[in-house]
């Protein structure tokens, strides 16, 4: 009991949430011989096929069996308005490019009438070519759990059962706050005064000599830069300044609790230098 409870606080929450409604299945046995068979990696393979999962799972015939299953996916005009509740704080954006599912994702999906996490097994809609009737087998609950390794990989792939794979995702949010920026940019300048332009003109005229040639302010710009020009991505390979430069030299006890704790501030920050960026409340 202990080992399990030390497993659970290792998992992001919505891992843990994944892994929660596993557990509420009433044949605890059945899916702890899932479980076994996860472990054991019997999961020879998962591949997503739009947003339905196509695994092959080794049971014990020669050939694995093929296990399929998806949720109902989000309409169109669902995720419509999910991408434009979520565009609205710039941390979800921010948390979710730097591979972290936020807090109150789910606010989000509820504010729109909407769930990402099924209420029950039962909402799973799953197949196996196995001969086991029941529904779901061992093979399918392997898959459940594999699937848990995967949302911890990668939190899109939750989103990704609900019909929106990551790039669809961070693209709707470009491309919404690039409109965004270019609404606020025409009124700007539709609301700027001839007299302002002309203002403006004339304080440019004044530049003198020795600002031109103040090499100190070469590198400076202090116009903003239009938010839809700016690219933002975590780092391809995932790594922080930890990564690069190396172990921490102390004790191994203490480096590890030191290391714990700096990773998750330099998460903190890069997560508010990404919402700083975004330029949102």
């Amino acid at each position: 009991m202990i080992q399990s409870t030390e497993i659970a606080t290792q998992n992001p929450w919505w891992v843990q949430r994944w892994l929660e409604l596993l557990d509420s299945y009433r044949f605890k046995k059945r899916l702890e011989r899932a479980r076994i068979y996860a472990r054991e990696g019997n999961v020879l393979s998962i591949e997503f096929e739009g947003s339905k999962v196509l695994a092959k799972v080794q049971g014990s015939e020669v050939e694995p069996y093929q296990v399929s299953l998806f949720l109902d996916p989000f309409t169109e005009e669902d995720w419509n308005y999910i991408i434009e509740t979520m565009s609205q704080k710039a941390v979800f954006s921010a948390q979710l490019l730097a591979g972290e599912m936020p807090a109150k994702i789910e606010e989000v999906f509820t504010a729109n009438g909407l769930s990402l996490f099924p209420f029950t097994l039962g909402d799973i809609r799953s197949r196996c070519s196995c001969p086991d009737k029941a529904n779901p087998c061992k093979h399918i609950g392997a898959v459940y759990y594999q699937l848990g390794d995967r949302f911890s990989e990668d939190p899109f792939v939750l989103f990704q059962l609900r019909g929106r794979t990551k790039e669809q995702i961070l693209e709707s949010l470009r491309q919404l706050r690039g409109k965004k920026s270019g609404v606020n940019l025409s009124q700007t300048v539709a609301s700027e005064s001839t007299e302002q332009k002309k203002e403006t003109k004339k304080k440019s005229k004044k530049t003198t000599d020795k600002e031109a040639k103040d090499l100190t302010r070469f590198w400076r710009y202090d116009e903003p830069l239009d938010s839809s020009l700016v690219a933002i991505a975590p780092p391809v390979d995932g790594k922080t300044v930890l990564n690069l430069l190396g172990r921490i030299p102390l004790a191994y006890a203490d480096a590890q609790a030191v290391e714990q704790y700096l990773e998750q501030v330099y998460r903190t920050v890069s997560q508010q230098a990404i919402a700083s960026a975004l330029n949102r409340e």
